[in-house]
């Protein structure tokens, strides 16, 4: 191995050149100016060359130091990161996903318990967020990601296709107005997906209603929700007819809280995929989750189409 300088010393040179004060440099290692001075000197003394330029007020990097210290601070970067892999053992029972609050709360969290029964000895922490993680920055094993499956520098899986359908309460088939046919739903109260997902194959309620050939001049009137989640609830509830994703939509369908009033179809162009660093694919948690997961997706995909209204 090649002689590397004192890492104490290359610490407090990177504290010292970021500021380009010692004395501050101090105050953020909470040592002396003193013992600063003392690895600078040290370093200096193994590198047989100054690193800084000391004039009477100011302190300035040499230019052989100003070129090291982007390099430096990647070195400091990496060794962080393999002090997580390190460390990562004594945190081996723990699997930290990441997915999108509508996707936890409607599908991944109702079926969790069967892969807690399999893998006891494997506590998941779902971390539920609208933001992508970023697996660099986040601490993630795995993520699952609605998208077009294209990650860079990450490795994907594709987990399950998604489709969009019309989801209403069965109490809106009946009473006043019944919902029969589309044009029927000029009567009723539009809800709508205003989830961030940018997945424009997925249809709009006026573009719905022009497929099905139904003139209704207040397509776009209506609630709108964030989350896809708040749409299916508001449709549960009975607040008006949803279009909704279906893998999302299941359990309720499944359920008879939800009906689909027509067969009217969509498929949607994005899928549900499943990513990781290429880090993590040796774990033997992430290899029983991903496991666990497409066997949930296949058996959702598998299921037949619920409880189309008869009419």
């Amino acid at each position: 191995m090649k002689q590397i300088p004192p890492l104490n010393s290359l610490r407090v040179f990177e504290a010292a050149a970021r500021h380009l004060s010692f004395t501050k440099a101090a105050e953020e290692l909470h040592v002396t100016p003193g013992a600063v001075s003392q690895q600078i000197k040290a370093l200096e003394d193994f590198l047989q060359t100054p690193v800084f330029r000391r004039q009477k007020r100011s302190l300035l990097l040499t230019d052989e130091a100003q070129a090291s210290l982007p390099i430096l601070r990647e070195g400091f970067d990496k060794l962080a990161e393999a002090g997580k892999m390190l460390g990562a053992r004594a945190d081996a029972g723990r699997l930290t996903v990441s997915v999108a609050p509508s996707l936890a709360s409607k599908w991944l969290v109702p079926r969790l318990d069967t892969f807690q029964q399999a893998h006891p000895d494997i506590d998941v922490w779902v971390s539920a967020d609208m933001d992508v993680v970023d697996f660099a920055v986040d601490d993630v094993d795995l993520a699952i990601r609605y998208g077009s499956g294209r990650y860079d520098g990450l490795q994907v899986e594709h987990l399950m296709a998604e489709k969009i359908v019309p989801v209403c309460s069965p109490e809106l088939l009946r009473g006043d107005h019944p919902i029969k046919k589309p044009e029927d739903l000029v009567h009723h109260t539009l809800l709508h997906d205003g989830s961030p997902d940018k997945d424009e194959s997925c249809p709009t309620w006026p573009m719905w209603l022009k497929a099905a050939g139904v003139c209704h001049k207040a397509g776009q009137r209506g609630p709108k929700f964030n989350q896809s989640s708040l749409v299916i609830e508001a449709a549960v509830a009975g607040k008006g007819v949803a279009l909704a994703k279906y893998a999302l939509a299941l359990a309720d369908l499944e359920a008879a809280r939800l009906v689909i009033p027509f067969d009217m179809t969509t498929p949607a162009e994005f899928a549900y995929y499943i990513v990781h660093p290429s880090s993590k694919a040796s774990s033997p948690s992430v290899k029983a989750f991903k496991a666990w997961l497409i066997e949930e997706a296949a058996s959702s995909v598998e299921a037949p189409e619920p409880l189309i209204a008869a009419q």
